[in-house]
């Protein structure tokens, strides 16, 4: 009898042989690609932890202020609508964010001297923020109860320095917390007073400022230079809000966390108004952004880009922006309604056509 060889296994064996040493000869050429996958991966972990020396900005939804007032007497109702303010995320920037801040939408790249004033550190410019937020309440509140016919008393006592601008001419002359309160020798007490008075000032004059520092007033010398969007105007390169003390005849409770700055100033007024009668939104969704003085004059604010764009994607069926802001916003609203007041009566003139 003839013994055939037992072929199969050992070609089975051989088929394992060699797809082993296939699949080694294959991560052996594939190696030098994964070290550089590998080496890829950790690049972008370092650039995207790592923070530069630069802030990002970011927008970031807006929010119903109704639920963040509290007052007696609001008449308690379910509305589709409503009054929101917008504020941005600030925060520093990864190195791989500096390199490519279009990762996100609507971001925006910012010198760390234009969000932290030389001389300012972090945690003063975020009290100085919470510090703003604080008093954009009391006046919103303050102009918004005037408006209804309450007797608010205020008592103002200058225009209060809340930012120095690098490099301006104020730079390393006036500081945050300093209060103008005169302008060449002549009283200054309220913000719209510094303003008049520093109309009849020539860029590129020297004018004296008399300022409350450590409980005494000193003179002050600056220079001036002209405003780049206003060349005829004079400035010395600070952000100012006015100084006053605030007794309101009733109690208003405004709890907005850690968000700082007065740019919501504008927002709070309407909502107040909007909840003690007066129905301002419609079952609208109305997105505000203002700055509030006690004159009920509205001002600037920074941020417009990240504002706006956060305002449309919210779907909003309008904002209501500074006069000054305008134009920027215009720019980003993509078909979003966007309205420019100059005061808080504007405002509500605008609401009330709606």
């Amino acid at each position: 009898m003839r013994w055939a060889r037992p072929r199969t296994p050992l070609r089975a064996a051989e088929r394992g042989s060699g797809g082993t040493a296939l699949i080694v000869e294959r991560v052996l050429k594939a190696r030098p690609l994964l070290l550089v996958l590998l080496a890829l991966a950790v690049v972008l972990g370092v650039l995207w932890f790592v923070p530069s020396n630069e802030y990002i900005f970011l927008p970031d939804p807006p929010r119903a202020v109704d639920p963040l007032v509290q007052l007696p007497g609001e008449k308690d109702v379910e509305e589709k609508g409503g009054i929101y303010m917008v504020d941005i995320f600030v925060r520093k920037a990864s190195l791989l964010e500096r390199v490519f801040p279009q990762l996100h939408d609507g971001a925006s790249l910012v010198p760390a001297k234009q969000v932290n004033p030389i001389g300012v550190s972090e945690s003063q410019r975020l009290q100085q923020s919470r510090n703003e937020m604080s008093q954009s309440q009391k006046v919103a509140a303050a102009v918004a109860l005037r408006y209804l016919g309450y007797k608010v008393d205020v008592k103002t006592n200058g225009v209060e320095v809340t930012a120095v601008y690098p490099d301006a001419p104020a730079d390393g002359k006036l500081e945050v917390g300093d209060v103008v309160v005169a302008v060449e020798g002549k009283p200054v007490d309220t913000t719209e007073e510094l303003r008049k008075a520093m109309s009849r000032v020539t860029p590129g004059e020297t004018v004296t400022f008399g300022v409350r520092r450590s409980g005494g007033v000193q003179q002050i010398r600056l220079a001036t230079e002209a405003n780049p969007d206003e060349p005829k105007r004079a400035i010395v390169g600070v952000q100012i809000e006015q100084s006053a003390t605030i007794d309101l005849p009733i109690a208003i409770k405004i709890d907005t966390g850690s968000i700082g700055g007065p740019s919501a100033g504008l927002a709070f007024s309407l909502d107040i108004v909007d909840e003690l009668g007066q129905d301002l939104d419609k079952d609208g969704r109305i997105v505000v952004t203002g700055a509030l003085d006690l004159d009920g004059r509205v001002g600037e604010i920074g941020g417009i880009k990240q504002k706006t764009i956060a305002a449309r994607n919210s779907h909003a069926d309008l904002f209501l922006v500074p006069d000054g802001n305008a134009q920027d916003a215009r720019r980003y609203a993509d078909g979003l309604k966007v309205v420019a007041v100059s005061s808080f009566r504007e405002a509500l003139s605008a609401l009330t056509k709606t």
